[in-house]
């Protein structure tokens, strides 16, 4: 039913063999597209992007400012800018205050 093919990877242009029990797994999963990359390629693109999402590679990261916490008073952190018009809490107060 099925037979190996011979592919070239898109990123090392390099040939590889898309096994017939692979071409098996790939049917049974309902994919429908054949890989474009090799084995290592695909290997280094996980590695690369890890974290990070689909295509859209490692996420940077992400600015933090200074506050001290309107509820306990401690220093902390937080991922936006605080304008003083309202009140900033610690991670920990954040979390006892907001129930879903």
């Amino acid at each position: 039913m099925y037979s190996d093919k011979t592919l070239t990877c898109r990123d090392c242009g390099d040939t590889f063999t898309f096994s017939a029990s692979e071409q098996e797994f790939y049917a049974e999963k309902g994919f429908t597209n054949e890989p474009g990359r090799c084995l290592q390629c695909r290997l280094a693109r996980k590695q690369n992007n890890s974290g990070g999402g689909y295509n859209r590679g490692p996420r940077p990261q992400r600015e933090m400012f200074a506050a001290v916490c309107a509820n306990c008073g401690i220093e902390t952190e937080v991922p936006f800018r605080p304008s003083g018009d309202r009140p900033v809490y610690c991670r920990d107060c954040f979390s006892r205050n907001n129930r879903y």
